[in-house]
């Protein structure tokens, strides 16, 4: 930050040291020469620290600068002090050392280069044109001199000065942890979000680059934050051009990753709701802007539902009342687009002339930073809920290419495990009527039941598991296409899918969950019995998924001929004799209860 009163008082002393040098020099009786020459340059010394007392003086170079040319000018007066005449004991008991005046000769020289060089890049003049080279006293730390100019210059140089600068130590703090934390230290935030506030296309660019470096770590973050980083993101995912906002979504995203007590702080600035616009930008038209607890207008929600009814009307079926099991995800996008019709969005300036893919690279940062802000927050997952964010990560997921679609699979992974612990969330954004919901969860059926091992399929499990209490007796679909995972065990991948899926299972016949009679018996149906059995005799922690799971169905549907023929009480009796699998919590007093109840409903059916 460049200041002039926090280190004007420094200066003080140091012109007070060389006013004495300069009078004492005059009055000596040895090496006057020397003395004489050491007066001149402590009065050019003086002049210099003059003109910086009316300066507005970078305090971080400032104060190590002053600091030393003090400790110089200490040094040269107590020599000065030396030739005068101090009566013959002095003399004769003072060695003066005829080589400490060329070196004092020196350290004068070497203190007028170091404020020259403060007064340089503490002017606006200045910092227009190339750097000032590195004062002497840089010789120890030439990095941190190097970081203070640039600093300066990001504070009063020219727009392409400031562009450069920031360019700069964007590159240091993205290849050094300990560059980022001297950039934050030296007050370089500040400059550098007024850039990426005010500045032209580039210098926001590489501002936001730098941004995004110096978070590194959740106390950083915080420094950021007090800097009054999320305004400034704010403003520019509203004002900014494309590709900077792209930046900014990305930066957004890995801070809250870092240090994710800053989402609210986001939220509260509307970075929210402005990524959710660029998210519904060209992938759901409608005009109706994005508001949180209140809404003027028809709602998009209200309106795919108006939509539904009307259809449903024309039709004047009995089945179109019904769940659609066999849906067509293809489907959706057409509902939405026949829904939306109506509410035709004015056109954003210039977005439009924007290429594909830098419309698309926003379009996946922004569906990023929803995914982190997301992440564990209510508040925020009420308000994408209650914005567009669910119909256009559903659109995404389904015609997205690339990044935006793992990014969308992610974010409806985070808001539906929020959900799962939040009955009110799930009320609101997944009940059974909303043609929304129904969106969200096609998309994530069809890609599980597709089944193919890319980074999509972990997430969309994952979400239906949390949704498993959203679902009514009626909707049948989900329990089959997890099931048909169980028997694929080869491979680290998909042995990672299979214990997801039995992990979603389990929280369809959790005694929680008020229809979980229903659920065990669909995954009997489905053929989970066997599969499961043979989950339990491998090692690891599938092992312990699939027991507790097994444990649940054979506690709520003992008199199952299916899981008799499966032999599920032997792999029940089999478990209780392991004592790794008796130290998971969950099977304490489950494991003998299901083996109990299975027992006594095979015993019974013996006889």
């Amino acid at each position: 930050m460049m200041i002039g009163e926090g280190v004007k008082s420094m200066l003080a002393k140091p012109i007070q040291l060389a006013d004495q040098v300069a009078k004492l020099a005059e009055d000596v009786e040895s090496f006057r020469a020397e003395c004489a020459e050491l007066k001149v340059k402590a009065e050019k010394l003086a002049g210099l620290l003059r003109q910086a007392a009316r300066a507005d003086l970078y305090e971080r170079p400032a104060v190590r600068i002053l600091g030393d040319t003090a400790q110089v000018l200490t040094k040269v007066l107590s020599l000065v002090d030396k030739c005068r005449n101090h009566g013959l004991v002095h003399r004769l008991f003072t060695i003066i050392p005829a080589a400490s005046f060329p070196r004092m000769s020196t350290n004068l020289d070497n203190s007028m280069a170091n404020v020259s060089w403060l007064l340089r890049i503490s002017s606006i003049e200045s910092n227009d044109g190339d750097l000032h080279g590195l004062p002497n006293i840089a010789q120890g730390e030439p990095i941190l001199f190097l970081i203070w100019e640039h600093i300066a210059r990001l504070q009063a140089g020219s727009p392409d000065a400031r562009e450069e600068s920031a360019f700069y130590l964007a590159s240091l703090a993205r290849d050094n942890d300990h560059f980022a934390n001297r950039i934050i230290e030296e007050d370089g935030v500040g400059p550098l979000l007024r850039l990426l506030k005010e500045g032209r296309d580039e210098g926001q660019e590489s501002a936001a680059g730098a941004i995004r470096y110096l978070g590194r770590h959740a106390e950083s973050v915080d420094k950021l934050v007090r800097a009054g980083m999320c305004s400034v993101f704010a403003k520019v995912l509203k004002d900014g051009s494309m590709r900077v906002q792209a930046l900014v979504a990305q930066a957004v995203a890995e801070l809250v990753d870092r240090h994710p007590n800053c989402q609210e702080l986001f939220e509260q600035s509307n970075v929210a709701r402005l990524l959710v616009g660029h998210l519904a930008f060209e992938t759901v038209q409608e005009h109706i802007k994005y508001a949180v607890g209140q809404s003027k207008g028809m709602s998009l929600h209200s309106a795919v539902l108006a939509h539904t009814k009307s259809m449903r009307a024309a039709n004047n079926t009995a089945t179109a009342e019904k769940p659609n099991k066999n849906r067509n995800p293809n489907d959706m996008l057409s509902v939405v687009q026949s829904a939306t019709r109506q509410h035709h969005a004015p056109s954003s300036k210039g977005r439009e002339l924007e290429s594909e893919e830098t419309k698309a690279e926003l379009k996946a940062m922004a569906a990023y930073a929803l995914w982190k802000l997301a992440k564990g927050s209510i508040s925020i997952c009420k308000s994408m809920t209650e914005s567009r964010a669910l119909l256009c990560f559903a659109v995404l997921l389904e015609k997205g290419v690339g990044d935006v679609r793992y990014y969308s699979a992610m974010a409806l992974m985070e808001i539906a495990r929020v959900a799962e612990h939040n009955i009110a969330l799930r009320q609101s954004a997944f009940k059974p009527s909303s043609p929304t919901a129904k969106a969200v969860v096609d998309q994530l059926l069809y890609i599980v039941r597709n089944g193919a091992y890319d980074n999509l399929l972990l997430p969309c499990i994952t979400a239906l598991g949390s949704l498993s209490r959203t679902f009514q007796a009626s909707e049948t679909r989900i329990i089959r296409p997890l099931v048909l995972l169980l028997e694929a065990t080869e491979t680290e991948m998909e042995m990672e899918v299979t214990k997801e899926a039995v992990v979603a299972l389990t929280k369809f016949v959790y005694t929680e969950n008020h229809l979980h009679l229903n659920h065990s018996k669909a995954i009997i149906e489905a053929g989970g019995a066997t599969p499961l059995v043979q989950l339990v005799y491998l090692h690891g922690q599938v092992q312990m998924e699939a027991l507790v799971l097994l444990c649940y169905i054979a506690l709520h549907v003992p008199d199952s001929e299916e899981l008799q023929q499966a032999g599920v009480l032997g792999v029940l009796l089999w478990a209780s004799k392991q004592e790794q699998l008796g130290q998971d919590p969950r099977l304490e007093a489950l494991l003998s209860e299901a083996r109990a109840r299975i027992e006594l409903f095979q015993s019974i059916a013996s006889r």
